[in-house]
């Protein structure tokens, strides 16, 4: 048998790794940008929902046409391009914001075009890590993907919320930088995005889509990350614009946010020593039972108590996210990928505009417990589904092939 090289000492890894650190770090400080410079113009809790919204409905509509694409064309092009893309509209905002005019209907056209280009950059980078890590290694790679996200999360919110109290076109500036750190890892990469394909093979969309649709684990799974991310999605914008009610600065705001940064830093460490600990059908279901946390906040509605809560919640994502990650990378063979990844992608992101959209229009015409109760309701639900169902039940080895989970 190969002895395996560690994750760290893996070029190709620790160069992805490492420029989509620095973009994420960048993107994370305009994501706390973009409702903040939302609420500044416009004052309003249901505009600052739509910016949320507005940040996750590309995955929904464009997921579908960039996995095909992703499986036809080179993927790492169609990173760089995306790349290059975001970048140019978040130099458009931010020199609109330092120089006094940004409108509210700029940052809905910056926000969708952004978010689109990085729809498009996850379905090109989708056989990145499954072409640089070995089948065995690939949870492991899952939680230091976390790792890094839960990082910038916790770094990036107060960073964005600092740059923003100095001018408000600041974080869009370092984010627009950001992006070429992103393109030079890219492009020192070595190993091909994808395995080498047949000329004038045709792709259709339904075939990813059939396969995924035919694996009852993945079927399920997608269904249960669907209902979590109306409270995953909405909980930040609604935690933001509470705040804010309150005379909290963009600072203050922004170290609230990055709390939850903090949760997911230890959940992303705690990850491999929990899946050695308990069993993996444990793991998956965590998440969403955790749920329940929230109704320390419809108790108790303060600030404060929503932070905790949010936190709490955050801890689970890195374990649930490596196991699904590892599995569904497991299952896919490589020329379905971007369309499986894509069919994924579409259907557990249709919820998620769903989560700003309730949070800010709840916040403008009923209670702050209202419309937490309202958000969280779902990931309760997929928490009971999930315990009941028999493709939860009875996980397959990591070890096993695709045809044994089928």
């Amino acid at each position: 048998m190969t002895e395996l090289v560690p994750l760290r000492r893996n070029r190709d890894f620790v160069l992805y790794q490492s420029g989509q650190m620095l973009s994420l770090f960048g993107s994370g400080i305009s994501r706390i940008a973009y409702p903040l410079l939302a609420l500044a113009l416009t004052g309003s809790a249901a505009k600052t929902g739509y910016v949320g919204a507005i940040e996750f409905l590309p995955i929904v509509v464009l997921s579908v046409p960039a996995g095909v694409a992703a499986d036809r064309f080179d993927r790492r092009r169609l990173t760089i391009a995306s790349d290059a893309a975001a970048a140019t509209a978040l130099a458009v905002l931010a020199a609109a914001a330092l120089t006094g005019h940004a409108t509210y209907w700029l940052i809905l056209v910056v926000v969708f075009v952004d978010m689109s280009a990085t729809t498009i950059f996850a379905a090109g980078a989708s056989g990145a890590i499954k072409a640089v890590v070995p089948q065995p290694q690939l949870a492991d790679a899952f939680s230091v993907s976390m790792a890094r996200g839960s990082i910038v999360r916790l770094l990036a919110p107060p960073v964005g919320g600092a740059l923003f109290n100095l001018s408000r076109g600041l974080p869009f500036l370092v984010d627009a930088v950001s992006y070429a750190f992103s393109t030079a890892s890219l492009l020192l990469m070595r190993t091909p995005f994808q395995e080498e394909r047949v000329p004038g093979a045709r792709t259709p969309f339904r075939e990813g889509l059939s396969y995924f649709w035919n694996l009852p684990f993945l079927r399920t799974t997608v269904g249960m990350i669907a209902a979590s991310n109306v409270i995953a999605a909405g909980a930040p914008i609604a935690l933001i614009i509470l705040a804010d009610r309150q005379g909290f600065s963009p600072l203050a705001i922004g170290i609230f946010v990055g709390i939850q940064g903090v949760a997911l830093l230890a959940g992303s460490a705690m990850s491999p020593l929990l899946r050695r600990l308990f069993p993996m059908r444990a793991i998956l279901l965590s998440e969403f039972w955790m749920g329940l946390v929230y109704v320390a906040f419809i108790v108790y509605p303060n600030v404060y108590v929503l932070v905790a809560c949010t936190a709490l919640h955050a801890f689970w994502f890195p374990n649930t996210d490596s196991a699904i990650g590892a599995y569904s990378y497991m299952l896919i063979p490589d020329r379905l990928l971007g369309r499986a990844m894509a069919a994924s992608n579409t259907l557990r992101a249709a919820t998620a505009p769903l989560g700003p959209l309730l949070a800010g229009l709840l916040l403008a015409h009923t209670s702050a417990q209202v419309a937490i109760a309202v958000l969280a309701a779902p990931v309760v639900i997929a928490a009971v589904l999930g315990t009941l169902s028999p493709a939860i039940r009875d996980l397959p080895s990591l070890e096993a092939s695709p045809a044994a989970a089928g």
